[in-house]
């Protein structure tokens, strides 16, 4: 099948949401933990957040035009700090949830029944159901005017792993956290790792990871 832009223009609208949504491949899903000003709770799932850099540890998420009032963006403004909670199998359902646009007074955290932990002297709440946590803070803001949309940069401070899930080389072993993958706006997969491969040079072949 092929799709023009003009063909696009002429589907169902929301058909046309889930073919465009899906055609950037498998994301990350991640739930994003803040609390505003006078420390109420909120938690909203992205599927945009992506690695910037490792030096300083630099992630980054892309929110959508407002309105409505992104409350997310605001308590990383507004207090600094935020985290980055990974998904798995067991709430994956409560994650999705998430994304009703409750009231500005409703907590997700209760909505979603997911719990939030304050943990490490970090200001962000944690989600405590999750087994990779990341707490963040606030680093840049650039608003992206061809579409309307805004890019957040934070550092990574804190990293919480479980022990069993860091290799020798500090490779995270993801599968063995449960942390699940999503693609388009509304499926949520598993991985099947395939391989590990050493690091590629001009000169040199390149070797498994696993069997060495």
């Amino acid at each position: 099948m092929n799709f023009k832009t003009s063909d696009l223009e002429k589907m169902d609208k929301q058909n046309a949401v889930h073919l465009i949504n899906s055609l950037g491949g498998f994301k990350s899903a991640a739930l994003a933990g803040t609390s505003d000003v006078q420390g109420n709770t909120n938690l909203s799932i992205f599927s945009s957040f992506f690695h910037i850099g490792a030096n300083p540890l630099l992630i980054g998420v892309i929110f959508r035009p407002s309105p409505p009032e992104r409350d997310t963006m605001r308590n990383i403004i507004d207090t600094g700090f935020y985290t980055i909670n990974h998904i798995n199998e067991q709430i994956y359902k409560q994650a999705h949830q998430t994304s009703a646009r409750y009231s500005r007074e409703i907590s997700e955290f209760d909505a979603a029944g997911l719990g939030a932990e304050y943990k490490n002297n970090f200001p962000a709440p944690f989600v405590v159901q999750s087994n990779i946590q990341l707490g963040i803070e606030f680093k840049e803001k650039i608003d992206i005017s061809i579409n309307n949309t805004t890019m957040i940069i934070g550092e990574i401070v804190q990293i919480f792993i479980p022990e069993d899930c860091l290799s020798e080389d500090g490779f995270v072993n993801l599968e063995k956290a449960g942390t699940l993958t999503c693609s388009g706006l509304d499926s949520y997969h598993k991985t099947l790792q395939l391989e590990r491969l050493s690091y590629a040079k001009p000169d040199k072949e390149i070797t498994s990871l696993l069997k060495s």
